[in-house]
């Protein structure tokens, strides 16, 4: 069974969905996108399909969170849910992993009576709810200290009523040392022996040492190859902690040099906004949700021999022009797409309900990742169209 909810559902997993009749929780939501042809549940019936039937359960965005905690109470759900929602709950259950490594969690209020100086740096700081990078800065200095406090108000301000608390919550802070070397993401389930299954692995490139942001992701045959085995230990040492089983995740890593330090985990989900699920067909030639669904494993080795050598990416067009959306008149998506040698596909979404343009997939060769560079880097003013009245108020 799979619940749909907000903020987005794409066209591919709708049509997974009506193609394979997988049952979908007949909520709001669904109720007002309205798509036609799919297999409905009332909540009861919903309820009756995971406590009753212990069917699979996946869910598209953490906004159907809420209803797991009501509903599923009597499942091990809730509980596991929080082990990764919860940073510092998170940070505690892998210091048995990692038990040098710094943490603390810090009240939003209490953020500016902090003693800076009895913090070793760098530290990274995030909500201890959180989603999609929001609120999250690395701390150097005493100057990125104050730039932080400063940024942290107008950020919580402005995605206060986008997401529910259980998704975002700047009630309380997590404080935590940096972690060295190439971050990843990897969208894997635990199956019902408890077994991890990897179905992507994706680099997160940044544009600078400070940068924290989440503009580029992209996969490849090459990363999946040198890093599946190493990531999969990984995941069945993490699982000896947590016990999961028929559990989606996407859960996002640091690896330097033989070490694998987790950063966060996303529950009963792969990527958001149906980003990096979505990707894989492109890119490997499979459907993700279809394999979780019918508990498939990719045969790694098939798909590394025949799948070509391309990168393909996610580029999230978020707004860090500086301007303000309601000073930006429009955004030329047609002058973006022209800057890729293979754009694959747009998504265009509102950036004043959202705070992001949209989502670009594309297919890079490899001897063409200066393309990938320059997005990384660019702050997109190139493809706005700038309202000087509004920038003059």
């Amino acid at each position: 069974m799979i619940i749909l909810d907000r903020p987005y559902v794409s066209e591919y997993l709708i049509d997974t969905l009506r193609k394979n009749q997988i049952p979908v929780l007949n909520n709001s939501f669904l109720k007002s996108i309205n798509p036609e042809g799919l297999r409905l549940l009332s909540d009861s019936e919903a309820v009756h399909s995971i406590v009753d039937r212990q069917d699979l359960l996946y869910t598209n965005s953490e906004n159907a969170i809420g209803w797991i905690i009501d509903n599923l109470k009597e499942t091990n759900l809730p509980k596991q849910i929080e082990l990764f929602k919860n940073k510092e709950l998170f940070r505690r259950l892998t210091s048995k992993l990692y038990p040098g490594f710094y943490y603390k969690k810090v009240a939003f209020s209490d953020l500016n009576m902090l003693k800076i100086e009895t913090i070793q740096k760098p530290f990274v700081i995030k909500p201890n709810v959180g989603f999609f990078s929001m609120g999250v800065h690395m701390i150097k200095n005493d100057t990125d200290w104050e730039k932080a406090l400063e940024l942290l108000n107008i950020e919580m301000q402005a995605v206060k009523d986008l997401y529910p608390l259980q998704v975002m919550d700047a009630t309380d802070f997590i404080i935590e040392s940096y972690i060295e070397g190439k971050e990843y993401a990897v969208d894997c389930y635990f199956n019902k022996n408890g077994k991890p299954v990897i179905l992507n692995i994706l680099e997160h490139q940044f544009s600078s040492t400070d940068d924290v942001s989440d503009r580029l992701y992209y996969t490849s045959t090459a990363i999946i190859k040198s890093l599946r085995t190493k990531v999969e230990q990984f995941l069945i040492k993490l699982n000896d902690l947590t016990g999961l089983t028929n559990f989606p995740l996407h859960i996002e890593i640091r690896i330097d040099n033989d070490m694998i330090i987790p950063i966060e985990g996303n529950p009963m989900r792969f990527g958001g906004w149906c980003s990096t699920p979505d990707l894989v067909n492109y890119a490997f030639g499979f459907n993700l949700y279809q394999y979780y669904f019918e508990q498939k494993e990719p045969d790694w080795d098939l798909i590394i021999k025949k799948s070509d050598q391309s990168i393909y990416s996610i580029i999230i067009l978020n707004n860090t022009s500086g301007y303000k959306t309601d000073q930006i008149q429009s955004f030329d998506y047609e002058k973006l797409l022209l800057t890729f040698e293979n754009a694959l596909e747009v998504r265009v979404l509102d950036p004043s309900k959202y705070q992001i343009f949209g989502f670009l997939f594309t297919k890079t060769s490899v001897d063409n990742q200066t393309e990938l560079k320059n997005i990384l880097d660019s702050d997109l003013t190139e493809y706005m169209s700038i309202n000087q009245d509004q920038v003059s108020v």
